[in-house]
């Protein structure tokens, strides 16, 4: 691939920076709402950039937000950088090496996610003062992606308003659009309050939150009969009542999070699972309580601009990769299950064709059947015209949440594959803001969605991000 564009050697100007800047954020892997160290790098990088920069954006201490340029429309690109539990890895391995037990991991690749549309941003804002052009271009450093839902409340609280459209990007086994397909979810913890007793000298006298919280599992069991087949609940134990089962548990509490293809099936479920557990309560004599914790809207499509950045992923090519990239590749192909790597083409659209990493760019017209997860750039389709993309950091068929993708998130593809995304994104974000028959058209396909499904957000206006 040559730099053909100008833009283009902007993105490779200063890529070095900001490689260094993922692999620092990887070498400080933080929690949702916990991300610190890595959003003082990305609002440090911004600042040497000559960003205008607001940190703590919105109250949220771990997101910040950069802005350059003046006049004309406003296109933001959109970075994250929090990291998983349990994933924990050495970097460049090929089998699992925790560098901490039960430590923290980017499993998800969030650390190239970041890095990588600051260079894109980095690069409009180069352009556009070299040229003297209008247009901002705004970068937003997204924490709590996994399960925080930040960009929901940034969201509901007005942070988008201004936003012409907004563009970002995953590390990914594949090169190409994201298909704008999510699952609206609710995150919603039931608090069940009993009466303790002594469980044999006086049962009569307790009340069992513990049991309560088991009948909600039970009712909600047979509920999953009678859901939409696109719904999805799952739950976890977050306080079980103490383990001395000679009392009988006071205090029980259980998290579930309830999914759907269509925000408004997902708020007709959770009512359905808050009824369940009011019928538990009711039966062991105890008390509930339900809070919503985070909740994410399904993503909205907007088929003039994910038409736009295929069409620049097209112009610039996929990652160039060498021998010893596609010799890494294929020894993390030999720790994955066939059936990981058959999923992978699956969820593509594309045939498997023998190849360790993906070196070409999945058509836009592809039609995979990909599992569906959420994620709170759902809510930010709703509010501005949005379009993702996929770009090839990690072996065919590596599966998000492993220490595998852990492992190949410091090696030179995932370098590469990170810098070339950035390229596509920032010949976007020109192309909207040079070109304005490209944003009105986003901007028309987005009004005519909203106006026949307007937009409700899913969080309630109290409600407050839950920073452990």
């Amino acid at each position: 691939m040559q730099n053909s564009d100008e833009i283009w050697a902007l993105v490779d100007a200063k890529k070095e920076r900001f490689i260094d800047l993922s692999e620092r954020v990887w070498d400080s892997p933080e929690l949702l709402y916990e991300e610190h160290e890595s959003a003082r790098l990305h609002a440090d990088a911004l600042e040497a950039e000559g960003f205008a920069v607001t940190r703590s954006l919105g109250g949220i201490s771990t997101a910040v937000m950069g802005e350059a340029g003046s006049g004309g429309p406003v296109i933001a690109i959109l970075g994250e950088y929090d990291a998983l539990p349990g994933l924990s890895q050495r970097a460049g391995a090929d089998r699992h090496e925790p560098l901490v037990k039960d430590g923290n991991g980017h499993g998800c690749g969030h650390n190239l996610l970041g890095a990588g549309a600051l260079a894109a941003a980095t690069a409009v804002k180069d352009y556009l003062q070299r040229h003297g052009l209008p247009g901002r271009v705004r970068y937003y450093g997204c924490p709590a992606e996994e399960g925080g839902a930040a960009k929901t409340f940034l969201v509901r609280d007005g942070y988008f308003a201004d936003v012409d459209a907004a563009l970002s990007w995953h590390p990914m086994s594949f090169n190409g659009i994201i298909p704008p397909l999510t699952l609206a979810v609710s995150m919603v913890d039931f608090h069940f309050t009993g009466q303790a007793a002594h469980a044999a000298v006086a049962p009569h006298l307790g009340r069992s939150a513990l049991d309560a919280v088991e009948l909600m599992s039970v009712g909600v069991n047979y509920l999953r009969e009678h859901v939409p087949q696109d719904s999805r609940i799952h739950y976890a134990y977050l306080d079980a009542g103490g383990r001395a089962p000679n009392v009988v548990q006071a205090q029980a509490t259980v998290r579930y999070s309830v999914r759907s293809l269509r925000a408004a099936d997902m708020r007709d479920l959770v009512e359905r699972v808050r009824k369940i557990a009011e019928g538990a309560a009711l039966m062991t004599g105890t008390q509930v309580q339900s809070r919503v914790v985070t909740a994410m809207s399904e993503m909205l499509d907007n088929p003039p601009l994910y038409r736009l950045l295929h069409d620049n992923m097209a112009r610039l090519g996929a990652p160039v990769f060498d021998d010893a990239d596609r010799d890494y590749a294929r020894r993390i192909h030999a720790t994955l299950s066939p059936e990981a790597i058959a999923a992978a083409f699956a969820g593509a659209g594309v045939e498997p064709d023998g190849a360790a990493l993906h070196e070409g760019l999945v058509p836009l017209e592809a039609r995979g059947v990909p599992m569906l997860g959420s994620t709170d750039l759902g809510d930010v389709s709703w509010v501005v015209p949005f379009a993702q993309a996929g770009q090839a950091t990690h072996a065919l068929g590596t599966p998000g949440h492993t220490w595998q993708i852990t492992a190949q998130g410091k090696s030179p593809a995932a370098h590469k594959a990170m810098i070339n995304v950035a390229k596509a994104l920032a010949s976007t974000v020109l192309d909207l803001m040079k070109e304005p028959k490209h944003l009105a058209a986003a901007k028309a396909d987005h009004a005519k969605r909203v106006a026949a499904t307007p937009y409700v957000p899913p969080l309630a206006a109290d409600a407050q991000p839950h920073v452990p």
